[in-house]
């Protein structure tokens, strides 16, 4: 590697020129570059970008950004915090496709903008605002920017920066500490956004919680009473369904104010004073040892004017009494009386820094009063209060589980309502309490009738808590797919354990029968190739459950994609479509309770690790007692193009209906196009009817996906797409049954010549000409067909 060190800084030298450090510029182009010695400053003279050798490391050469104007040099970002330049023969330059690189005397790459999407005529421009960006060369639009030192935030906040995270890209932006003062390197202390409830900003020393904020409530966080309106900057949480962060802007853009994160993991807000040419202190979010982490433990306040500090709250006790004496409060206080749910009532406590609110549940609409009705009617519920002060209080929080990190402040506090059991309530709240008697004693029916269908669900429960915690709060970023039911996420439990949560919306289609429904049966049902639900969540207005982790989502996503469709080749496919039957066979025949699917496509096979199938989504499934083998519904469910004739036009469904689906699942598989969109330029034919043609033909294999014909087994081919036509056949009873279906796929003899499928063209299922429902549909026996629904 050494012989090749100077010609590749020579090539860098002949195809490029030195910015001169006399010459200042606010740009770098791929024809320049900077070295040790130069710098580049902002347009209005107000930020550099520069190398610098901290007092402690002479040897050592960081890139970084400080403010031009002022004498004592304070950096404020970082860009190579691990790996410093070891002598003074690096230089920073832009690449062609726009990538800033530093690289060292070996001419290897230390530190890189990575920026993935090439940028034509790259340009790099150092703004007054101290944020380095790369950019298209006239394209000066900040929404356009390929790269910028802002989304990478080191120990400082500076106005533009954000705190939070991206809920689509997943990106944070947290502030690191320096492992010293003068070692920029990422020290033991983070600063970041916690969204997993109600937004609050958390310091962490590793792993451990060391300060947090407490919860934004519109005008600032709770636990933040000195950041109210002032003339220097003004600051603001964003939270949409994009992105979640806090932000600061100047007010007196002459103003220098910054946020830092120091190497002892203090938080402390600087503003520049030209009088005295130095930094002055403007605020800390640690005042004083109340701002330790639960250092009250559980259910314990803070006061720093009181002796000891540590207190039980009203009506608790310490949990340890003997420990609290001798000053170790961290296990905290527990209650005298335990709660009962059916009377208990609310302790208002003024002036308070709000509990921690990670998994804490939030509606934005609520008034207070909806809010303490909402917690009442959930036992686990602790507190409650409003989720914005302003205009007099709007919105609802609410926490489940143990209070913790609570102090009393003498201003700029915030009400808090902790639920307490009615013997410890005093005489105007037990007054209150008997006037709101009827209304507790509704909740308390509505809370008994939703554990009574907990009951019967038969499964573990969840609380909302742990789900929200889990998904991030349900945040974009975690959301692996939506449908007419709602959406579904993946979440991480504290144990490590990933789980994917299918969460109702409102509107659903799916309403509380489907719900339990799809509990009962995936409950009671074990197989390899059935999806293994794990608990659900009736909490609130919410409706969960809870499933174990695919970790290659659906088939869909594989079979009708251009790209990943490659990953599947013939062995995997032929497991699917085996895998599939078995599991089929196993609800017709095997399992105790004989279940027709009804729905059963591509969306609802999900795939393992390694590519193992698995059926999901019974909230349309019905069971067969007895000697039942069909049944009748006047609302027709299901999805378009994997529906029977006799289902879709006379509503009657049997097992026979989810053989159909099956083949028509097999079809899809084979040639990885969708059945209800197919087209070809020869004819109108559908996907069906494309197969039956090839078929008849003599020319079946053309069905077959491109991809998969260098690794296909031809008898295994043919022997499905043979299977697949018997399965799709338009008279029920000429299809054969899973447990025929299992043994063909697997066997070697003769298969019978399939008949002609239904719906051989892209027909509406109520016009089809199909022979068992001519005479049959809408008799007076059967009824009509009240309704269709697609899903």
């Amino acid at each position: 590697m050494g012989s090749f060190a100077i010609p590749l800084l020579l090539c860098y030298t002949i195809l490029s020129t030195s910015i001169p450090s006399t010459t200042p510029t606010d740009t770098i182009t791929p024809t320049q570059t900077t070295r040790v010695n130069d710098t580049v400053v902002s347009a209005g003279g107000i930020t550099e970008l520069g190398f610098f050798t901290p007092s402690g490391k002479p040897n050592h050469w960081y890139l970084g950004i400080w403010y031009k104007k002022i004498s004592t040099r304070t950096v404020v970002w970082v860009a190579n915090r691990e790996i410093p330049l070891t002598d003074s023969l690096g230089i920073l330059h832009l690449t062609q496709e726009g990538n800033l690189q530093l690289v060292n005397s070996s001419g290897s790459i230390i530190w890189s903008s990575n920026v993935s999407r090439p940028v034509q005529n790259p340009v790099a421009q150092l703004l007054d605002s101290g944020n380095l960006v790369v950019r298209e060369g006239n394209d000066t639009n900040p929404e356009n920017f390929s790269w910028e030192s802002f989304n990478f935030p080191t120990d400082n906040l500076l106005a533009g920066m954000k705190v939070g995270r991206n809920l689509k890209s997943g990106l944070d932006w947290y502030l690191t500490s320096w492992r010293s003062i003068d070692d920029p390197a990422p020290g033991n202390f983070t600063y970041r956004l916690d969204p997993s409830g109600y937004p609050e900003l958390i310091l962490r020393s590793g792993d451990a919680v060391r300060y947090r904020s407490g919860p934004w409530n519109g005008l600032r966080f709770s636990g933040f009473k000195m950041l109210v309106p002032n003339p220097v900057y003004t600051h603001g949480l964003v939270f949409n369904q994009e992105e979640v962060y806090f932000y600061f802007e100047l007010v007196n853009v002459s103003v220098v104010t910054r946020v830092v994160l120091n190497p002892s993991g203090l938080i402390q807000r600087f503003t520049w004073v030209d009088r005295t040419r130095g930094w002055v202190l403007y605020m800390s979010a640690q005042k004083d040892n109340c701002d330790t982490y639960a250092l009250c433990g559980t259910y314990g306040g803070c006061n720093i004017n009181r002796s000891p500090s540590c207190w039980c709250l009203n009506g608790f006790m310490p949990k340890f009494p003997e420990d609290w004496d001798k000053g170790d409060w961290s296990h905290g206080c527990v209650r005298r009386v335990q709660l009962d749910c059916l009377g208990d009532g609310f302790v208002r406590y003024s002036g308070v820094k709000l509990p921690d609110s990670r998994g804490s549940w939030f509606n934005v609409t609520m008034s207070l009063d909806e809010c303490q009705r909402v917690c009442l009617e959930k036992c686990n519920c602790t507190a409650y209060t409003s989720l914005d002060i302003r205009g007099g209080g709007s919105g609802c929080l609410l926490w489940f589980g143990d209070l913790i990190d609570i102090r009393e402040y003498r201003e700029n506090g915030q009400d808090l309502y902790i639920r307490m059991a009615a013997s410890e309530l005093d005489t105007n709240a037990r007054s209150t309490a008997k006037k709101q008697k009827k209304v507790i004693i509704a909740a308390s029916v509505v809370t008994v009738a939703r554990r009574r269908q907990k009951e019967e669900l038969e499964l573990p429960l969840f609380d909302l808590a742990t789900i929200s915690k889990a998904t991030s709060n349900f945040s974009e970023h975690n959301k692996l797919g939506e449908g007419g039911f709602g959406t579904v996420y993946k979440g991480i439990l504290m144990e490590g354990q990933e789980i994917a949560v299918k969460r109702l919306s409102k509107d659903s289609r799916q309403g509380i029968d489907e719900f339990k429904n799809e509990v009962n049966y995936v409950a009671k049902l074990q197989h390899r190739n059935l999806v293994k639900i794990l608990g659900c969540c009736i909490q609130l207005e919410e409706k969960m459950l809870v499933y174990e982790y695919m970790f290659n989502k659906s088939l869909d996503c594989f079979i009708f994609d251009e790209k990943r469709s490659m990953l599947l080749d013939w062995p995997n496919r032929f497991n699917i479509i085996i895998g599939i039957a078995r599991g089929l066979l196993y609800l017709h025949q095997d399992s105790r309770l004989r279940i027709i699917h009804r729905d059963l496509k591509a969306e609802n096979v999900l795939l393992d690790n390694e590519m193992n199938p698995k059926i999901s989504d019974f909230g349309l499934a019905r069971s067969f007692g007895g000697n039942e083998t069909e049944a009748n519904t006047k609302k027709v469910v299901g999805t378009h193009g994997y529906i029977s004739p006799e289902y879709a036009v006379r509503g009657v469904y049997s097992m026979k209906s989810d053989v159909f689906s099956f083949g028509v699942l097999v079809l899809e598989i084979l040639s990885g196009k969708r059945n209800r969109s197919f087209h070809h330029p020869d004819h109108d034919l559908n996907l069906l009817g494309h197969a039956w043609k090839l078929y008849i033909e003599g020319r079946p294999l053309e069905l077959v996906d491109a991809l998969v014909r260098e690794s296909w087994c031809g008898c295994e081919v043919l022997r499905s797409i043979n299977v697949g036509l018997l399965c799709v056949q338009e008279r029920r009873e000429d299809r054969p049954s899973m447990s025929t279906v299992v043994v063909m796929l697997g066997g070697e003899g003769a298969l019978p010549w399939p008949k002609q499928p239904a719906f051989f063209t892209e027909t509406s299922p109520l016009e089809a000409d199909s022979s068992e429902s001519k005479n049959a549909a809408f008799s007076g026996d059967e009824g009509a067909i009240s309704e269709i629904e697609a899903r």
